[in-house]
């Protein structure tokens, strides 16, 4: 999902776990159990305490479209109760899981690289030629500071002059921390630097499966590195080491400028109603 897609506000968010088991006990509605489209059954000891179903609004990804989305937000979550969720074309930020809900549509679908079969193309052999030597990467835990804030509000204010995505206020830093800090399992910090500057933030899921993509931002002014590229061939050459048959970079939505760079990374495949297909861009 990328961060111009529009979520819900903030004040419809519950703010303590304790906080949400109290209303529900208040309204006297259950803990749901949410079953998807796909036959996805939530694991018995994972809490789903509130769903948020988003009025129709006006698609993020294809313009004269109009998207639902559905928000489950959750007391705990493990890994391996993530992973057939993600399967299914479920994606997380921090607690919550979410994925389309779209009467009339179903473009938004997950895509996965076939790691072991990976074959980069002539211009993102350009892009690991250009940054190998230069740019350092540091794996470590998730945490926020003023450098990154700085950095992603940016980068933010970038993608929205030149690619059309919602303008917002600066991230706060307990924004920044519900979304890509506080994870309710390990999750790994992609941290790029060029001589010392941070140029570049990614948050990846460490799967049993494959790492998962979750989020990338970059510095614009480095934006001809391609850091973009660099960060999922990264991500791809993490996976070939570890011996994960794919990459998960989340969803791919055919005619969406801002996705389109994933079906670049091949071999790949994409989720459908019938399951994960080979895909051609």
């Amino acid at each position: 999902m990328r961060e111009g897609a529009v979520l819900p506000a903030r004040r419809r968010w519950p703010r303590s776990t304790s906080e949400v088991e109290a209303g529900l006990r208040k309204s006297g509605r259950p803990r749901r159990r949410v079953a998807g489209k796909h036959g996805v059954v939530y694991h018995p000891r994972m809490k789903s305490l509130a769903t948020i179903v988003t009025p129709p609004h006006p698609c993020s990804y294809l313009p004269g479209r109009v998207a639902t989305m559905r928000y489950e937000f959750l007391a705990d979550l493990s890994a391996a109760e993530y992973e057939p969720l993600m399967l299914a074309n479920w994606r997380r930020f921090g607690y919550s899981i979410f994925r389309p809900q779209c009467d009339a549509c179903d473009m938004c679908r997950s895509l996965r690289v076939d790691a072991a079969r990976f074959a980069p193309s002539q211009s993102q052999k350009r892009a690991w030629k250009a940054n190998a030597g230069e740019v350092t990467v540091s794996v470590g835990q998730p945490s926020v500071s003023d450098e990154k804030l700085e950095l992603y509000d940016r980068y933010h204010a970038f993608q929205s002059d030149h690619v059309g995505w919602r303008d917002r206020d600066p991230k706060s830093r307990d924004d920044y921390v519900e979304t890509f800090v506080a994870h309710p399992y390990p999750t790994q910090e992609w941290v790029y630097r060029v001589g010392g500057k941070l140029v570049g933030v990614g948050y990846v899921d460490d799967l049993p499966g494959g790492p998962s993509a979750i989020y990338f931002y970059y510095d614009p002014d480095d934006r001809d590195r391609s850091l973009g590229t660099f960060n999922v061939l990264s991500v791809i050459r993490y996976a070939q080491a570890k011996e994960r048959p794919f990459v998960y970079l989340g969803y791919f939505v055919d005619g969406c400028r801002s996705l389109a760079y994933k079906a670049n990374f091949r071999p790949n495949q994409v989720f459908t109603p019938a399951g994960w297909v080979d895909h051609r861009a």
